[in-house]
């Protein structure tokens, strides 16, 4: 799982160019719509346009620098072919911007994690989880640097380290200092944006880095990983990365959610079923570095890291089917106690199940069941 700064305040939305272009159909008088959705049946059928390429209805998406096998449907256009929408794909670099993007209209789908998750939505932003893109894994870890003199998690007293503000891997680092005993006073604890981790890291003025790819990958040439995501979720501090939709969007483009969810269903289970089309020589490691960044191997390397849940176990009450009993539901109630003991939000909300969903993964009831 992968960021996730879920700050809402913090002002990263401005950078965001303003609104989608405004649906024209929604404008028009009806008798004039009818006439214009038969002119474009009868131009689909004379030029064998697909409904991708004829539909004006649009969306912004914001994704991150993690690695996923469905970033290559990003880059091959095939999530855009695949709804019929004009997707705006924006890169962020941390959840908290997408969060930010998401409550000033700007943004209406985004791909975050746990921790930005839980404090966006117990300030009130309403949104909804409708796939699970990774739970707690190896793909996110706290890196020290040689030299550090950090060997083991008894040397971290009196260290400097760092993560992005409220990330999952914020989150994930406090509650690591707790369940040893420390403080923030015993470990000093920077947040800042992973570019600034790994240039403060590169100069030695940290001794570790609790980061994602693909920063993971250049703070491990030089250091080691001393714990990793799914180990402080052992330790009672679980994790995931999410996509999610505002409510409004999800209540009037679930078919839209459905087919995105399709799409990224059908390439985890590509990387799955067939890894040798995932490896640092494939055309999809190529595309996934010319998308995000870095060297083929290197994705090839940190797509291994996920730790990937099939669609039918997604939509289970285990995780996005339970409502407030739901696993999803239950990680962001811990998480945003835990925010607010942090003092990084100021309430935690009854229950959590409002914010997910299992509708986009669930398949279409038979006629008469």
């Amino acid at each position: 799982m992968h960021n996730r700064d879920g700050l809402v305040t913090e002002a990263a939305a401005h950078r965001v160019p303003p609104g989608a272009p405004a649906n024209l159909e929604r404008t028009l008088p009806l008798k004039f719509k009818q006439l214009l959705h038969a002119a474009a049946f009868g131009a689909l059928a004379s030029f064998g346009l697909t409904s991708a390429q004829a539909s004006d209805k649009s969306v912004v998406v914001g994704y991150q620098t993690d690695a996923l096998p469905s970033s290559v449907a990003i880059a091959n256009g095939e999530f855009a072919k695949a709804t019929g929408y004009k997707i705006d794909f924006r890169r962020f670099n941390s959840g908290a911007e997408i969060f930010a993007a998401i409550a000033s209209g700007d943004v209406q789908v985004g791909y975050v994690g746990s921790s930005p998750f839980a404090a966006a939505t117990s300030r009130g932003l309403d949104v909804k989880a409708f796939y699970l893109a990774s739970i707690s894994g190896i793909d996110e870890a706290l890196v020290v640097r040689n030299g550090s003199g950090i060997n083991t998690l008894a040397d971290l007293k009196g260290k400097k380290l760092a993560a992005a503000p409220v990330s999952t891997d914020h989150y994930q680092l406090l509650a690591l200092i707790k369940s040893l005993g420390l403080t923030e006073k015993d470990v000093q604890v920077f947040a800042i944006p992973q570019p600034d981790i790994v240039a403060g890291y590169n100069r030695g003025d940290l001794d570790g880095g609790f980061v994602w790819d693909p920063a993971l990958t250049e703070l491990k040439k030089n250091g080691k990983v001393l714990v990793t995501s799914k180990d402080v979720a052992e330790k009672g501090a679980p994790t995931f990365s999410a996509w999610v939709a505002t409510a409004k969007f999800a209540k009037e483009d679930p078919e839209f959610l459905k087919t995105y969810s399709a799409v990224i269903a059908k390439y985890q289970t590509s990387f799955v079923k067939d890894p040798a089309s995932w490896g640092p020589e494939s055309t999809n490691a190529k595309t996934l570095a010319s998308l995000l960044g870095g060297k083929p191997e290197d994705q090839a390397a940190a797509l291994k890291n996920l730790n990937l849940l099939p669609v039918d176990v997604q939509a289970s009450d285990a995780w996005l089917g339970g409502g407030d009993k739901s696993g999803i539901a239950k990680i962001l109630k811990e998480t945003a106690a835990f925010l607010k003991e942090q003092k990084k939000i100021t309430e935690v909300l009854p229950a959590y199940g409002a914010f997910v969903t299992p509708d986009a993964l669930l398949a279409p009831k038979k006629s008469g069941s």
